[in-house]
């Protein structure tokens, strides 16, 4: 991956990882379902009108906008609903990784380099580690459905690979319209459509700006971005950036609301960047460079006899 796709996969992890505050804010105002619903509202409109369909096929776009909308941010928000802690949710979703790898192997061919597969197991070493003290005291039935939320991530960005859009701003915006019914259908279900109605027309403006972040900088941006990626470089290759996410998200929170971490999720923490970076073939990169750089000792004939 060239300096400047890393650069664009940097700036997805500072986005996404603030996104859990942001999500936490917007969620004082609105249950974690309809705000999912609006999210992907503000998404599509007025949006739709202005940018050019992804050509990449109806379904592909339906097909998306189903995984890595609905069925992702369904799965993740009723699991959070039904107990599932929000910290650990970011940390098990990034599971995503290990799924998409294993699916584009199957799917697309895209075999992993060794260097690739071992980085992936060792960062979710890492994340387990930070996860360990939370994952005995999870509820199963919402630990379960994040690891569902997880997989239907990482078809999502199979499917992104397989069939690349004409841009990945153009793909998140179309596929947006796909989740927002679905979505505020499932939150009148758990919370009654007065309550719907009731938390939309009471939103404050604090709330309203973490919407707004969820929306125009996790979605637009952060996914743009993301489908961009996938479109130029193979799923191994990408989808190991997104453990660096829990990492981000732990600093904001500790400079949102001072949660400190523990010193086994500063350990959990290393173990998982190193394990990114040596996915990311940073290690082999370094080795190279210092094996191809030239002996700065000068090499002289010896004096003739």
């Amino acid at each position: 991956m060239p300096r400047r796709d890393m650069g664009l996969a940097a700036v997805v992890i500072l986005i996404w990882g603030v996104n859990f505050v942001a999500a936490a804010i917007g969620m004082e105002s609105l249950p974690p379902l309809l705000l999912s619903a609006v999210r992907f509202t503000l998404v599509a409109l007025p949006a739709v009108f202005l940018v050019k369909p992804p050509r990449m096929g109806i379904w592909p776009v339906v097909l998306s906008g189903a995984f890595m909308g609905g069925l992702q941010f369904g799965l993740l928000y009723t699991g959070m609903r039904l107990g599932m802690p929000a910290g650990l949710a970011s940390l098990v979703l990034q599971v995503q990784t290990l799924f998409t790898v294993v699916i584009a192997a199957l799917v697309l061919r895209e075999k992993p380099t060794t260097t690739q597969v071992a980085g992936i197991l060792l960062g979710i070493v890492g994340m387990a580690v930070v996860g360990a003290q939370h994952i005995a005291h999870a509820p199963a039935w919402p630990f379960l459905m994040t690891i569902a939320a997880a997989a239907s991530w990482a078809t999502g960005n199979v499917i992104t690979r397989r069939h690349p859009p004409r841009t990945g701003f153009s793909l998140v915006v179309w596929s947006a319209l796909v989740p927002p019914v679905p979505l505020f259908l499932a939150s009148v279900a758990f919370d009654g459509l007065q309550a719907n109605l009731d938390a939309l027309a009471h939103v404050s403006l604090r709330s309203a700006i973490g919407v707004a972040f969820v929306a125009y900088g996790a979605s637009m941006v952060g996914y743009g971005l993301w489908n961009l990626l996938l479109s130029r470089h193979s799923a191994a290759t990408v989808a190991p950036w997104s453990m660096f996410v829990p990492v981000v998200g732990a600093v904001a929170a500790w400079l949102y609301n001072g949660e400190r971490p523990t010193p086994a999720g500063l350990l959990g923490a290393a173990i998982t960047v190193t394990g990114v970076l040596l996915a990311l073939g940073v290690g082999n990169r370094l080795l190279r460079r210092r094996v191809d750089r030239p002996d700065p000792t000068p090499h002289t004939e010896p004096p003739g006899l």
